[in-house]
């Protein structure tokens, strides 16, 4: 395949290839574009996947929103959550952790900046359409390559030639099979728990605090609200059975019956939040787990964001990952075009002293004892937490914390190329 030149700076433009327009496919569809690229994103939901849980930025992932100058629009979008309480069976806060809103040190269970991941994906979109071209209701299938060329075979039974094939497809990503040994175990590790959420009407009662009930049997029901007409729903899971990793994968009235069997003597708001399942916008189930892989490329296949390096949700760090990481990635294609291998290898280097970082702050051992099965263990988890919220322990701790997740590691220069346009 011939490989036409960046006019504006006499580099090699690449054909390149992203597969998942979320947050990482957006800002690699941005970051590469400025590197004059010439960039498709697939996407295989029918339109811009606007939708999802409320998210938080942390750390080097605000560093990476603001290098693209989108830091006072996502100011605009953010949730208004001011803390996370513990709540008993009749909803009475037993301890409430604030937000750090310091602007030092790192952040509590809620983040200074809390976005809906449509927000979020919505704004990047804004940036990065003018620059790509995108294309809804296809995925990737399969992947061939050599060393001229690596083709994608869509699910729609089309086929494209590109240079470059960016796996940007979340944590069950397909494209990975394209980077993975043959016959190789999908590279999950997983930590025991399982997470749905949906969206319900909000009621008057329904505060913006972040409302936690723990239930006996390791289970735990959020509730958070992002608007005036919306409550989020999610019901937690500390279960390792095989019924519970095979029901994500099963048909969403299997799903729902699932969790509604799992939660249905709860207590507290459960029936409003079961009956509010069947009508919700959307509903997602998912098994809890990291994605940790020694290699994140081969040939000319490169995995980004979750597909690469999901931390789970609890390490608070995934979309600032995703971020980040994009940000590595396009640096080193706009940097070295023309030296793949070597674009790959520092993209390696660079990032993952930074994804070992964040991984590592997931301690399964912490989330089941934050998760307990008796209901003693309930008490004298909500007790210590009292004490310690009276005293302001979380919010001392934070702002005296030197940094956030991720550590002290720095964000690289500019992904934008010299002479890049």
């Amino acid at each position: 395949m011939g490989m036409a030149m960046n006019t504006n700076s006499g580099t090699p433009s690449l054909r390149i290839l992203i597969c998942g327009g979320g947050i990482a496919g957006q800002a690699l569809a941005y970051w590469l574009g400025e590197g004059g690229h010439r960039v498709t994103v697939v996407e295989r939901f029918p339109a811009l996947r606007a939708t999802g849980a409320q998210v938080d930025l942390r750390g080097q992932g605000i560093d990476a929103i603001a290098s693209m100058g989108l830091l006072e629009a996502v100011r605009t979008e953010l949730v208004d959550e001011p803390g996370v309480a513990f709540v008993n069976s009749r909803g009475t806060p037993r301890a409430t952790i604030m937000a750090n809103t310091s602007g030092q040190g790192r952040q509590t269970l809620t983040s200074e900046y809390e976005i809906m991941r449509g927000d979020l994906v919505r704004i990047l979109h804004d940036l990065a359409k003018d620059d790509a071209e995108y294309v809804f209701g296809i995925g990737v299938d399969r992947v061939e390559q050599d060393d001229e060329k690596v083709t994608a075979h869509f699910s729609d039974g089309t086929t494209g030639e590109y240079d470059v094939l960016i796996g940007a497809d979340g944590q069950g990503s397909r494209v990975r099979r394209a980077v993975l040994p043959d016959g190789a175990a999908e590279p999950y590790r997983q930590v025991g728990i399982h997470m749905a959420y949906w969206f319900i009407p909000r009621i008057a009662s329904d505060r913006n605090i972040r409302d936690t009930y723990m239930v006996p049997g390791g289970r735990q029901i959020m509730r958070r609200s992002h608007n005036p007409e919306q409550t989020q729903v999610y019901f937690v899971l500390r279960e390792e059975s095989a019924e519970a990793s095979a029901i994500h994968r099963s048909p969403i009235e299997d799903q729902q019956r699932f969790w509604a069997d799992r939660f249905r003597d709860a207590g507290w708001q459960v029936d409003r939040f079961i009956d509010g399942m069947r009508d919700a916008p959307f509903f997602y189930s998912q098994e809890v787990v990291q994605v940790r892989t020694g290699t994140w490329s081969k040939g000319r296949v490169v995995l980004a964001g979750d597909a690469a390096h999901c931390a789970s949700p609890y390490s608070g760090m995934g979309v600032s990952a995703g971020l980040v990481g994009a940000y590595v990635l396009a640096g080193e294609l706009n940097r070295h075009p023309d030296d793949l291998a070597t674009a790959f290898a520092n993209y390696d280097a660079t990032l993952r002293p930074f994804i070992d970082e964040v991984q590592a702050s997931v301690k399964p051992a912490l989330l089941k004892l934050g998760m307990p099965r008796s209901r003693a263990a309930i008490i004298a988890f909500r007790t210590a937490t009292a004490v310690a919220t009276t005293l302001r322990i979380p919010e001392l701790v934070a702002r005296f914390s030197r940094e956030d997740r991720g550590g002290a590691w720095q964000l690289p220069p500019n992904p934008v190329a010299t002479g890049a346009r």
